[in-house]
């Protein structure tokens, strides 16, 4: 298959393949800012975290998403991403069913990370494209895509069912192969500034 598991590893943080020996970790850091009870994306509190652990180890078996563990420096497991969606005759990708827990947040760990999958995306696997998904109102996740340098493709409205019942629009951003050197520079340029 195209994509597959693989350690990726910078200064704010490691992607390593997602295993059940981080379930514990992973439902410390979901409740660091009670991330679980955000309504406008799904993420696990600690009772869901192995099932959920194990819905995305199914996900990876049918060679549908490559999901891992952010890492801390430190080695704590501190949120949750993929490339999911995939599609290895077209090569193309998306990064999603990301979360991390509220002390990273803004700390560069976001930026690093999604450098370091774009990179793998791009340099390594030759990625045609690269998309995003977000609820349409997800200001702060939609604002992040954004900085990355992706663009807006369209509002997919109506487009799936929340756990609370509402309808979600939802955001589809890409980058493409030829976006791809200058959106490289500036996360190269971003992640260099001292925080």
């Amino acid at each position: 298959m195209w994509a597959q598991p693989v350690t990726l590893s910078g200064t704010h943080a490691a992607l390593v393949p997602l295993s059940q020996e981080h379930a514990a970790g992973l439902a410390q850091a979901s409740a660091d800012g009670d991330l679980s009870s955000l309504w406008y994306t799904p993420v696990p509190d600690a009772a869901e975290m192995e099932a959920e652990i194990d819905r995305r180890l199914g996900l990876l078996e049918k060679g549908t998403m490559v999901p891992f563990t952010v890492m801390a420096p430190d080695g704590r497991p501190v949120g949750m991403t993929t490339y999911m969606n995939i599609d290895h005759v077209n090569q193309r990708v998306e990064i999603g069913s990301t979360w991390y827990a509220k002390s990273v947040q803004r700390s560069g760990v976001n930026t690093e990370c999604k450098r370091m999958l774009l990179g793998h995306a791009f340099d390594t696997l030759g990625a045609i494209a690269v998309e995003f998904r977000t609820h349409f109102l997800n200001r702060q996740s939609r604002a992040a895509i954004e900085r990355l340098g992706a663009r807006l493709d369209g509002i997919l409205r109506s487009h799936m069912v929340m756990p609370n019942g509402t309808l979600r629009d939802t955001a589809v951003y890409s980058i493409t192969a030829a976006d791809w050197p200058a959106i490289r520079a500036g996360l190269n340029w971003t992640l260099s500034r001292p925080r």
